[in-house]
């Protein structure tokens, strides 16, 4: 089990690095990028994971681009954790925590690029998210952000696109921890019961100087598992700003799942109380056959075999009808005090979230006359 990585002062605990603290079959490791034309042109987004208690390394690209949904998909067995490549995907860390090269070689299922990530802000540490539900710990996972700049080159089917940093932006994290992965476990006391309730909400806003990262998790009942609201500025000696509690109002399609638009209130923000506006632009249904649990053959960590590479072409549109039960993530366009600013706009909704009127896991939102 030694591995490249053990050549190097990085261990933890008293085992060669391929091994994790935990035993938890949940452990995970992965990156996550976004990235848009600031415009409603072209939305894509990628994640690439390790799963060392269950031997798989996965990858996925998916892109929304003229009214289709693309998939790249890869998994191997897991060796190196060196080796961050699975099949045509590859990331390679260029400068830690600031630039990194994400490569998609050319491949029979049409999405390719070369391009290089350079951050606009440092690398920001987000809240630790920790639930434990009937005795067993669901999620336990650190994870920072970072808002950032694109350039290279992106093939979508049979349109390039040449990528430079004046309008191609994105955001990216990296994760790691406990949370469900893998083949689907048997429920128990469970039954029903989904993994997170509630409404998730998380938008990372970057705008020419800084950027606001706002991040919460609210049950039904209102109460909230993780929250996080602050102004990072690109200047890295400049103090961040801590914005307080944060607030929301949404406004969803009647009958789905899906935001309209939103206004995000940081009312104890320190030189006083101000809204932010996000206007959704284009999005990207997420959780549509890159593996976050919709599909029962392919979730993230699951084995797939040796080395197995497979490609999705659907409809936009027919994708949502599942894909709003997930994950969506938002290009969105946000304006305060006469900035503007484009990012992610990322929500769920799942299981009942009365307050917009979603009494069932299966319910859409209520207009106000039917609520």
């Amino acid at each position: 089990m030694l591995s490249s990585w053990d050549d190097f002062p990085v261990h933890q605990i008293a085992e060669p690095v391929r091994h994790v603290q935990t035993s938890d079959r949940n452990f995970y490791d992965r990156y996550y990028f976004n990235l848009h034309a600031s415009s409603d042109e072209l939305f894509m987004v990628m994640g690439m994971g390790q799963y060392p208690n269950l031997g798989v390394q996965d990858a996925f690209m998916v892109v929304q681009c003229d009214g289709r949904h693309r998939v790249l998909r890869a998994s191997r067995e897991l060796g190196d954790r060196m080796d961050t490549s699975v099949g045509p995907i590859r990331i390679e860390v260029v400068k830690p925590l600031d630039e990194l090269r994400l490569i998609v070689e050319k491949n029979e299922h049409g999405i390719a690029c070369d391009l290089l990530w350079k951050g606009a802000i440092p690398a920001w540490e987000e809240p630790r998210q920790y639930i434990r539900k009937h005795g067993r710990v669901l999620f336990d996972t650190c994870r920072f952000a970072q808002t950032g700049y694109w350039s290279g080159s992106l093939v979508v089917g049979d349109k390039h696109y040449d990528v430079t940093p004046d309008t191609w932006k994105g955001t990216r994290d990296r994760s790691w921890g406990v949370r469900p992965v893998g083949e689907p476990e048997a429920a128990g006391i469970r039954g029903s019961e989904g993994q997170m309730t509630g409404m998730w909400n998380y938008s990372p806003m970057q705008f020419d100087d800084h950027s606001i990262i706002y991040i919460l998790n609210e049950t039904d009942g209102g109460e909230r598992k993780l929250e996080e609201a602050v102004r990072v500025w690109n200047d890295p000696d400049k103090e961040p700003d801590w914005l307080g509690t944060p607030q929301y109002q949404h406004v969803l399609t009647p009958g789905t799942r899906m935001i309209e638009k939103s206004v995000i209130k940081f009312p104890d923000a320190p030189e006083g109380g101000f809204e932010v506006s996000a206007q959704p632009l284009t999005h990207c249904f997420v959780c549509v056959g890159t593996g976050y649990g919709m599909e029962e053959d392919w979730r993230h960590g699951m084995y797939q075999g040796e080395l197995v590479v497979q490609g999705l072409d659907m409809d936009h549109d027919e994708v949502g009808g599942l894909g709003q039960f997930g994950v969506v993530d938002h290009v969105a366009r946000f304006e305060y005090e006469g900035k503007t600013g484009f990012g992610l706009h990322e929500h769920g909704f799942f299981g009942e979230f009365s307050k917009y009127g979603m009494d069932d896991p299966y319910s859409g939102s209520k207009s106000d006359e039917e609520k």
